[in-house]
Parts: structure tokens; C-alpha cells; sequence
């Protein structure tokens, strides 16, 4: 250990639950101090400890027994249920440049995945999808990923309808307007706040709560439009309407109706910033089809009564009022159509473009949406051009896998999957985050090479054949800055790497020396040289915008930089509303597009050219509700992020019995014989987990509720079909691509059903070591 981190120390650091200071003894993590500018801490900080010191860190180099004895492709059906065999870092790094230079030799870069996600880190050096890029790129490329499966049905789709996907990505109207100036807040999705607590890159302040008061105290009226009431705060004493899931574009459409019959729409506001809406309102009217969409049919598919949706549209219409939904609307097959009903909502009250008014998305998905903060270029490590030139969309890597060569449509273009025979992944664990968790389990099996990255026995860890121990964020310095937050972080190196972890960039870096590529991919410099280099460009950046910030080593010294908010709210399409002509959107026409002739002139059932109302293959409306009669959300937990920091005492404590808790009715426990605190099968045709059942009458009869993040905990490892016995809600959910138009993942499409387990109950092994490792 270098002898700086000898003693009682006190280190700066920042990560996706917000910035600390870390306290160390003797070289030993004791302690986690939150940021003292930050008014509500994340009490996931104190997970920090124990997933630093896990006993399920990887701390050797490992190969799976079966590719170290046969060569690539060995036993790879045994992936998930074979020992690895510890092996040094110099044979390890040996045998992954080997592999990528047979792959690169007999079938090219194009057969290389990279996968990777961006909340492996806060850090902008020690980002692994970068670095992983970076390396990749030098060598010839890879196939990458593209959108995130947070957002990606909206990133493809917003540019087609508003030019960008800025509406879901931010920045979004700021909550200070909204403060000021919002009459009501009609929330699809309601406003989650425990999903405030974290942010990509970093965060020095948690303000979601604070804001949310604000407005109240200001005299702003909230609806709460989602199957769960807890989806909104008490304090907020909100309207709660509760429909059935997947029918929030139909209950919009019967708003919708309302307005345009009682005369209550904003026809000039269509007229000048619109093109398209007399197509839909052909449509919303019954004149095209002959039904039309009023508030007595919206109310029999939502299941919300037809005279409240008349008076919650009067309402809207009265007043300044902001639409916003909540990013796991569009997490589901058909999930362009709730968004883009919501923006032709918004449209017809004419309010876009109004201080507090108009329409975004994700307020309260993620921590910073909204928050006031002046737009500046964080530091950022580049990463080069990609010679192979091919990506897939984000949640498509089990097709992919499963149909090398088959033809696909994503944006409107003609694509094919690659044949991959390498799978790289650094950063991330898509047996957490991926749908249909034994579908992906079949496809994971294909690959001749698996490689991971990984801190932690993860299941992706366990499913792979080399492991390559990569060390946490305080053990490697670096610097965060999220990109909804208005403090850039130092993050200093606390304790040394923990066995014998390496950076992923100090991995990427000895593989860089085998392959030929060291300089290209280094350039000569040391972490701290990058670090250096990467805030002094930021820093020259933001002085080109007469932003004045202090140099490194007094950045570094004080541990953070404070960037101070816009003078004036922002107001998302304001310039566009004062002048459409001269600040046009970026679509053909530059208005917003209700009709998408462009989206039209593909020809796509499953995505016409405007918004309307599809029935999903799975709700509680479709014939298979008589077989599975409950409808699976899979929230975003609340003890952790993701999956990160499952396996400390933080998220465990959160558990009942060692399993993760689903929400279900008292009515739907009842039915089935049900108590409180019961473990309870889940399933449908295409898996089966246990859990343990949570009642309560927060959730809508006929929908349960199971956050994700469990990590993949099968009875029998390696083997399709297999329970899964901790509660992983993906080995239900439906891994369709959401349309041939943006092919984002359909995780909230999902029946199910729920049954108490009355037999032996197996030891949940999630966290565990596999053997030999």
C-alpha cells in the first residue's frame, strides 16, 4: 500500500448515491461522511463498507474449468455451473489477447460484442463502457450497444416526433418554473422519489423532496395516474387514480376527446406548432374507424371512471398544468404510444413552451431531472472511432445471440445481427437487467468466449469463462460529474485494491501492450496524468462560456467544484415557442409531428403514424389474463440501485426471509390463501422465482409489484427453466423488442401468477463464491 494511505485519512469521493468524504484507519474503510452541501443524503451510503469488503469480491484472475481445459467454446453449456481455476493476471491477459486475436483473425471485429452500461461508475476515466470502447476501438472495432434500457424506446422515437430525445433525456423543464407557475402536475407514473437517490456520474445534492414541497406549498394540485399509490409521496395528498396497466394512452385518448368535443383545445397553438393533428383527430373522433376514443371507452379498458377522466381533462384545461410520465411507461411492447399521446396532450392545452407548463418525462425516475443546473461539458474521456461501424439496440443482445445473421428493422433501416463468437462485458450485469432471464441463458450459451470484468461474483461473473477482478471506485481515483447535477467530484483513492484488482484501465492498458496498441490507447499518461488532461480541457471549455473554475490541484484540494444555477428557470421549447421560425425542432417539418409521415411511410402495425391505442399481447385485457390474472410492474427498488449493493446488509434488510418482497393486494392474497410474510411462487410460461408476499392496499386489485435488482439465484446454475429462488422479476418479464420502429425492451409486459410455496425452502446462494474462484 502506498504510504499515503497510511493512518487516519479523509478522502474526497463521489458515486451514483451522491458524493462523501471516506474515512480510513490504518488503510481500512471505516467510515462514509455524505457531502455536507447535500440537504438529503442517500442512506444507501452506508452499503459503501460492506460491498468494498463483500466476501464475494473477485480477487484473483479465473478461467472456467471447461474453456481452460478444452479451448474456446469448451462445455460452454456448463457456463453458470462449472469451477474456475485461479490463474495469474499475466496468463489471464495472455489468454484474452490470444482470443481476441484468433476471433479478429478467423471472423473479423464484427464478431466482437462489447457490452457494458453506464452505471458501473461514477467516474468519467474509470468509466468502463468508455475505456472498454476506447480499447476496442485501437484494435479494430467491436459491435456496441446503442440507447440504455432506462429510456430506450423514447431515445429512438422523441426525434422523429420533436427533433431529439432531449424530452426524456434532459434537461426538462425546471422544477423552479414549475414552482412557480404549475397549477397541476398530472403524473403517469406518478413521481417515485425513491429513485431520486441516484444519479449517473454523481450527485452533490438530493433535491427531488425539497423541490416537490416547494410547488405544493406554492398551491400546485397533483394526480397520481399509476396501479401503485405509493408511486407518490403522502405529503403530496395527491388525486390517486389507479388504472389498469398498459392503458395509459387510452385513458389519454378519452382525455383527450374531452377536450377537443367540449372545445377545450388549443386550436391555434395545433395550427402553428403542429403538423398532423387533424389526421389524429380523425381518428380520436371515430371518423376514420368508426369508435370514437371518448371517455366511456378510454373507462372500459383503464377501469378508471368515465366521468372522472371528463372532469380531470376540464381541469387540466383550466389552469397552467404539466403532464409528465414516468420512463417505465415506455418499458413496455407498444411504449411509443403512451409517449406520444402525452406530447398530443400537451399540444392540444397548447401550454408547451409555458413556464411550469407543457409536458417531460422522468421527473423523479432519476435523481437531478429537473433540478436547476447550468448545461456545461463535464470532463470526458474519448473514446475514438469505431472502424466496425455496427451496433445493436441495447435490449436485443438474446436475438442477437439466437439469430446471427437474421434480418431486423430499428429507426426505420434494414439491419442484420452479427454472428458473435466474443463477448467482452465491462460494467454492468445483463443477467440483472435483461428480460426473459432463460432466454438470455440459452443465448449466452452460443458464444465461443465470454469475458467479464467484475468486482463482485455476479451471475454474469459466474456465467462467463475469464473474470478479470476490477477494483471499486475507492480504490483508483477519478472524477465524477452527472449530467444532471451541478457539482463536478473528486474522486480520491481511499484504500488500495482489495486481492489483486486491477482498473479496468490498467486492464485494458496490459492488454493494449500484448496486442501493439499501448501508445494509441494511453497516449503516456498515468491516471493522474488523465485525470489532469481531461479536467483541463473541461475547464477551457467552460471558460469559452465565460465560466470561470479553479485549476486541477485546487479542484482536487477542495474536493469538488460547484457550478452555480441559471439565473432563470429553464423552460424546455421555450425558444421554440416564441419563435418556431427562427428555432425550428429538428423533424422534416420542424413543428411537432402528431402525424409522423415519415413514421407513416414505413408501414408499421405495431407503430403507425400517429398515436394510438394497441392492446399489448399481455395485460389484464388480453386472453392470457385468464390463464396468468395478475399483471408483474418490476419498480425500481428503493434499497439499492439496480442490482449494485444487493448483496450488503442495506438491500438484505430490505428482504423478508432471505427473498425480495412483492407487492400484491389484499383482494389478490385473499383469493389465493395468502398471509403476510408468506414466500409465494411466481410464474408464468416462461419462468418461475420465489418471493416473499408483501399485502398491502397501496396496489390496484390484480397488479403485483417485485423492484428489481435480485441478483439471478437458479436452484439448479447453468440450467434453463430453472427457479430462480431470490426474486429476480426478469425470469418473467417478455423480451420482445417494444417495435419494429425503436425495438426497446418490453419489461413491464408481463402476466403472471402467484402462489403460496408450501414446500422445503431452498438457501438462497446469490451472493456466494462459486467453486474453485
Amino acid at each position: 500500500m502506498s504510504e499515503t494511505l497510511v493512518g487516519r485519512l479523509r478522502r474526497h469521493h463521489g458515486s451514483h448515491w451522491g458524493a462523501f468524504t471516506a474515512v480510513v484507519e490504518e488503510g481500512r474503510l471505516v467510515g462514509v461522511e455524505p457531502f455536507a452541501k447535500d440537504p438529503a443524503p442517500s442512506p444507501l451510503l452506508g452499503g459503501l463498507i460492506d460491498a468494498v469488503y463483500a466476501e464475494n469480491r473477485v480477487r484473483r484472475p479465473a478461467i472456467r474449468k471447461g474453456w481452460l481445459e478444452d479451448g474456446p467454446g469448451g462445455r460452454r453449456e456448463r457456463r453458470g455451473a462449472e469451477a474456475f481455476v485461479p490463474v495469474s493476471w499475466d496468463q489471464a491477459l495472455d489468454l484474452v489477447a490470444g482470443e481476441l486475436t484468433r476471433v479478429r483473425r478467423e471472423h473479423g471485429n464484427r464478431a466482437i460484442f462489447a457490452g457494458s452500461y453506464g452505471w458501473a461508475s461514477a467516474g468519467k476515466l474509470h468509466h468502463p463502457r468508455t475505456v472498454q470502447a476506447r480499447f476496442l476501438n485501437t484494435i479494430g472495432g467491436f459491435v456496441g450497444q446503442v440507447h440504455t434500457y432506462s429510456m430506450a424506446t423514447a431515445q429512438a422515437l422523441l426525434p422523429f416526433i420533436l427533433g431529439s430525445a432531449q424530452a426524456a433525456v434532459g434537461p426538462v423543464t425546471g422544477w423552479d418554473s414549475i414552482a412557480q407557475h404549475c397549477d397541476l402536475l398530472v403524473a403517469f407514473g406518478g413521481l417515485p422519489l425513491r429513485n431520486d437517490q441516484v444519479t449517473t456520474g454523481g450527485s452533490g445534492e438530493h433535491l427531488g423532496e425539497l423541490w416537490l414541497r416547494r410547488a405544493l406549498a406554492g398551491g400546485m394540485w397533483v394526480v397520481n395516474i399509476s396501479p401503485c399509490r405509493d408511486d407518490m409521496p403522502d405529503f403530496a395528498q395527491a388525486e390517486h387514480l389507479a388504472p389498469r396497466p398498459h392503458s395509459d394512452s387510452a385513458l389519454m385518448l378519452g382525455l383527450a376527446h374531452t377536450l377537443a368535443v367540449e372545445g377545450r383545445h388549443d386550436r391555434a397553438f395545433l395550427d402553428r406548432y403542429c403538423v398532423g393533428y387533424p389526421r389524429f383527430e380523425a381518428y380520436l373522433l371515430g371518423t376514420s374507424d368508426g369508435q370514437p376514443k371518448d371517455a366511456d371507452w378510454a373507462a372500459a379498458l383503464c377501469g378508471i371512471e368515465a366521468e372522472r377522466i371528463r372532469a380531470l381533462a376540464r381541469r387540466m384545461a383550466a389552469g397552467r398544468t404539466m403532464l409528465t410520465a414516468t420512463l417505465a411507461l415506455q418499458r413496455a411492447e407498444h411504449g411509443e404510444q403512451p409517449f406520444w399521446m402525452l406530447i398530443t396532450l400537451a399540444a392540444m392545452l397548447g401550454q408547451i413552451g409555458l413556464p411550469g407548463g407543457g409536458f417531460g418525462f422522468g421527473y423523479s425516475c432519476v435523481g437531478g431531472t429537473g433540478h436547476p443546473r447550468t448545461e456545461l461539458r463535464a470532463p470526458q474521456l474519448p473514446t475514438g472511432a469505431n472502424p466496425v461501424g455496427d451496433d445493436i439496440p441495447v435490449a436485443r443482445i438474446a436475438d442477437m445471440l439466437l439469430q446471427p445473421g437474421e434480418a431486423y428493422e430499428f429507426e426505420g433501416r434494414q439491419r442484420a445481427y452479427p454472428d458473435i463468437r466474443l463477448v467482452y462485458w465491462c460494467g454492468g450485469n445483463p443477467f440483472h437487467h435483461h428480460q426473459d432471464l432463460n432466454r438470455l441463458l440459452r443465448a449466452w450459451q452460443r458464444p465461443e468466449t465470454v469475458i467479464v470484468h467484475e468486482p463482485w461474483w455476479t451471475a454474469t461473473a459466474r456465467h462467463a469463462d475469464i473474470v478479470l477482478p476490477a477494483t471499486t471506485t475507492l480504490e483508483r481515483n477519478d472524477i465524477g460529474a452527472g449530467a444532471r447535477d451541478r457539482f463536478w467530484l473528486a474522486m480520491q483513492q481511499a484504500i488500495a485494491p482489495q486481492g489483486e484488482a486491477r482498473s479496468d484501465f490498467d486492464i485494458f492498458a496490459g492488454l493494449a501492450r500484448r496486442l501493439g496498441t499501448a501508445e494509441t490507447f494511453t497516449e503516456g499518461r498515468s491516471e493522474m496524468g488523465w485525470l489532469r488532461h481531461l479536467y483541463d480541457v473541461a475547464r477551457q471549455q467552460a471558460a469559452e462560456r465565460r465560466i470561470v473554475l479553479p485549476d486541477f490541484d485546487g479542484f482536487w484540494a477542495a474536493g469538488h467544484v460547484e457550478i452555480a444555477p441559471p439565473e432563470q428557470p429553464y423552460v424546455q421549447f421555450g425558444e421554440f415557442r416564441a419563435d418556431p421560425v427562427r428555432h425550428p425542432l429538428k423533424t422534416p417539418s420542424g413543428r411537432i409531428e402528431i402525424f409522423c409521415e415519415t413514421i407513416a411511410r414505413l408501414g408499421y402495425a405495431d407503430c403507425p403514424g400517429h398515436p394510438r391505442w394497441l392492446p399489448p399481447s399481455e395485460w389484464l385485457g388480453a386472453p392470457a389474463a385468464r390463464r396468468y390474472p395478475l399483471h408483474l410492474l418490476s419498480s425500481q427498488p428503493a434499497a439499492r440501485l439496480h442490482g449494485q449493493l444487493d448483496h450488503t446488509g442495506i438491500s438484505r434488510a430490505a428482504k423478508l426471509r432471505g427473498r425480495e418482497r412483492i407487492l400484491l393486494s389484499p383482494q389478490d392474497a385473499v383469493a389465493r390463501g395468502i398471509g403476510e410474510g408468506d414466500i409465494v411462487r411466481v410464474f408464468n410460461a416462461r419462468g418461475a422465482l420465489l418471493a416473499a408476499a408483501s399485502v398491502t392496499d397501496a396496489m390496484r386489485p390484480g397488479v403485483v409489484q417485485l423492484p428489481t435488482g435480485a441478483w439471478y439465484d437458479p436452484a439448479e446454475p447453468g440450467q434453463v427453466g430453472s427457479l430462480d429462488k431470490h426474486g429476480n422479476p426478469n425470469m418473467l418479464t417478455l423480451d420482445r423488442g417494444t417495435s419494429r420502429l425503436t425495438q426497446g425492451p418490453s419489461a413491464q409486459t408481463a402476466l403472471v401468477e402467484v402462489e403460496r410455496h408450501d414446500g422445503a425452502l431452498p438457501e438462497v446462494s446469490a451472493h456466494s463464491v462459486p467453486a474453485g474462484a
